[in-house]
């Protein structure tokens, strides 16, 4: 019997998708949108950062996110495919 609670994309994948679709967006957005913690956003902001998919560029007050999305996926199963086609599929829907 399944819970129903499970999804197929990670809130990694997540707080890509949301920032392909708005660069600007501000954590407590974030928060909103992906149904997680603030310090859960944090912490995957930081992760996708110090991994090198996420560029963080200061603009004024706010925060403007820059995503590399030439970088491969991280899982050996995946690792052949960039991440640009998982942001393309949400894009266009």
């Amino acid at each position: 019997m399944t819970t129903g609670k499970w999804t197929f994309l990670s809130n990694h994948g997540h707080v890509l998708i949301a920032l392909s679709k708005n660069p600007t967006l501000r954590i407590r957005d974030l928060v909103d949108v992906i149904g997680i913690t603030e310090r859960s956003v944090r912490a995957i902001i930081a992760d996708l950062n110090a991994d090198g998919y996420l560029e963080i560029v200061k603009n004024g007050r706010r925060n403007e996110y820059r995503i590399n999305d030439e970088m491969n996926f991280r899982h050996p199963a995946e690792a052949t495919y960039q991440i640009n086609e998982l942001i393309k599929v949400f894009k266009e829907s």
